[in-house]
């Protein structure tokens, strides 16, 4: 199962706005995608509330897995998300 390593940059980390932006992506992808925190917690990346219930701040590195066809583009695109200034979009 293929993963990305990020390190977020949103001054906010995944909290508000940049969380429901992620999460939106997430969804659209169309795939089973999870996100994990440093302290190994899993949770579904399309899910605002356990996105919000991993508290990822500024700076902090989490991990994105996702499985199946087009996994490997789909994870591209929301690590390039996670490593923007999602603060401005």
């Amino acid at each position: 199962m293929p993963d990305r390593t990020v390190t977020v940059a949103a001054s906010v980390g995944l909290h508000a706005r940049p969380a429901s932006l992620f999460c939106q992506a997430a969804a659209k992808s169309g795939l089973p995608i999870i996100l994990t925190n440093a302290a190994g917690r899993s949770v579904n990346a399309a899910s605002i509330l356990g996105v919000l219930s991993l508290g990822v701040d500024h700076g902090e590195t989490v991990t994105i897995t996702a499985d199946g066809e087009g996994a490997d583009a789909a994870l591209d695109s929301l690590a390039e998300l996670l490593a923007s200034d999602l603060d401005n979009k």
